[in-house]
């Protein structure tokens, strides 16, 4: 059985001005995932990909606010990605937002079979 997608869409991001904007990548299979994220904004091109290796039965925690090849997410602005994976992978989004003094945590599991 294979578990996961290739293809994953976050329609909503943000990065908190203190916080902190997460996908959790599960990598189940036999082989090395090669993950393309690419980010879009309402007013100006995407950018992208911002690449990441899940190594084969791993996973890895991909933070949006360290991404920086091929240039930083600003922080507080709207943003959508798309995330792509030449194997299947099981992605999870959280969203810490830490400005207030009792800390918010979103979290939205995905997974699926192919």
């Amino acid at each position: 059985m294979i578990m996961g997608r290739k293809y994953w869409a976050i329609a909503q991001g943000r990065i908190p001005p203190i916080g902190d904007e997460t996908v959790v990548l599960l990598n189940v299979s036999d082989e090395e995932a090669h993950v393309e994220i690419t980010v879009y904004y309402s007013d100006r091109d995407p950018v992208g990909p911002y690449r990441v290796i899940v190594p084969a039965r791993r996973t890895k925690h991909v933070h949006f606010n360290c991404l920086t090849d091929p240039e930083p997410i600003p922080r507080a602005t709207d943003y959508a990605s798309t995330i792509e994976s030449d194997v299947p992978i099981v992605m999870q989004y959280s969203r810490l937002d830490s400005k207030q003094e009792e800390d918010a945590l979103v979290t939205f599991a995905f997974a699926g079979n192919e």
